[in-house]
């Protein structure tokens, strides 16, 4: 059902980002949106779905459900609420009323044309302050990206064709060592990379293996297609602008230590596979990657470490999961990438999830590199807890962490094999 009447200037003023937005601009805006309302119950946005619509969340409360079936819920005038609900598009989420809403509803390129006339003096400064009067290349090259962003104008990176094709064989329960032998060695540099990988100190037998099937199954299907992806993502953290180069290379390189990190955990601390893990850690950031592609039309807004900061702080979790979800990856993967940056996020499984992993590697990689500031406590992370069977307390996660130095030594020059 749809209402007509407008929303205060004030409380429009409330919505992130009609508060870059002149009074004149939200008064246009208000004329061009709607009201509508939903009962308890009633589904008000549906996933894969692709309307070029903006929901702003006014009253009431809504659930969301993701591909995995993992469910959140967003009450109006919440921290949550103040960006519009399941923005991306197509949309990511089944989106239903819990209690009666109210959204203001936006086409979503009404507000890009408005971004994009948007003054400088509605743009929030790296200072807290706001810049008076005028407007700049800057700010106008900032809207625009944001508005490409917004409105899924993004290319999705793909996965490299040989990690792609041994995933789906290791899948069927009917695929022999050879045939998976087979794929990797239509790619020869793929096939140097897991032999020597399974000459390395964390696979070595008593031996030396010699070729590609004989790797296959010393590793086991399940390893050889995590290894297979894991050497295939260095291809997609790359940038053909220089400066932005720089920022892959920075972010490949905080993947590599989570993801070492990750293999270590989940090896001393839980029962899962140290491949996956590995794996996950180093796709936590995976998100980034589109940001710094798009980033590349972009290069003198960039040239500002803030701007290109704070558009991967807002955009990583929500393009990350798109990204995971593009790939037909598992969900304990999804889940990882989506709540790695969330200390407070608790799995609702018994049992260690790679989530867990990824959140408690990162917060040692950042204590590692000295980043501690606005960082929890240990024993105020539930997925620190989880990690029950080392029955890890600060000093004892330390311990397990200086112990296994060699062995994140070993995982990271895995992760280095060219």
């Amino acid at each position: 059902m749809a209402s007509q009447e407008s929303l205060p200037l004030r409380r429009l003023k409330e919505f992130q980002p009609l508060n870059r937005l002149t009074d004149e601009q939200l008064v246009v805006l208000a004329s061009r949106a709607e009201r509508r309302t939903h009962g308890p119950g009633q589904r008000v946005l549906e996933r894969g779905v692709r309307d070029g619509l903006d929901y702003f969340l006014v009253t009431g409360k809504v659930e969301l459900e993701s591909v995995d079936g993992r469910k959140s819920v967003i009450e109006a005038e919440t921290e949550q609420a103040l960006n519009p609900i399941a923005r991306l598009q197509p949309r990511m989420y089944d989106v239903t009323a819990v209690k009666p809403c109210e959204f203001l509803v936006v086409e979503q390129d009404v507000l890009n044309q408005l971004l994009r006339t948007a003054p400088v003096a509605q743009v929030e400064m790296d200072a807290g302050e706001s810049q008076a009067g005028g407007e700049s290349e800057e700010h106008h090259l900032l809207m625009e990206f944001y508005a490409e962003l917004r409105s899924n104008q993004l290319k999705l990176p793909s996965v490299p064709d040989v990690a792609w094709k041994v995933r789906r064989l290791v899948d069927k329960e009917d695929t022999t060592a050879e045939q998976v032998a087979s794929a990797v060695s239509a790619d020869p540099a793929m096939a140097a990379k897991l032999v020597r990988a399974c000459n390395s100190p964390l696979y070595r037998g008593f031996s030396d293996v010699r070729n590609v099937r004989e790797t296959v199954v010393r590793l086991g299907m399940r390893t050889t297609r995590q290894l297979v992806t894991v050497f295939s993502m260095r291809e997609v953290f790359k940038s053909r602008h220089p400066s932005l180069q720089k920022e892959m290379e920075n972010l490949w390189r905080h993947s590599r230590e989570v993801a070492a990190l990750c293999w270590v955990l989940a090896d001393h601390a839980t029962r899962l596979n140290p491949e996956e893990a590995l794996l996950a850690g180093l796709l936590h950031d995976i998100g980034v990657v589109p940001v710094l592609v798009q980033a590349e039309h972009h290069v003198n807004l960039f040239a500002d470490e803030a701007n290109l900061q704070n558009a991967i702080k807002e955009l990583r979790s929500d393009v990350g999961t798109a990204v995971l979800e593009s790939w037909s990856f598992p969900k304990p993967f999804v889940e990882a990438v989506r709540y790695a940056e969330d200390w407070n996020h608790e799995s609702r499984e018994a049992e260690s999830q790679l989530v867990d992993v990824v959140i408690v590697a990162q917060l040692h990689a950042m204590i590692g590199s000295s980043q501690n500031e606005g960082l929890p406590s240990f024993d105020e992370v539930p997925a620190y807890r989880r990690l029950g069977n080392l029955e890890l307390n600060a000093s004892r996660s330390l311990e397990v962490l200086t112990e296994a130095r060699a062995r994140v030594d070993e995982v990271q020059k895995l992760l280095s094999i060219r």
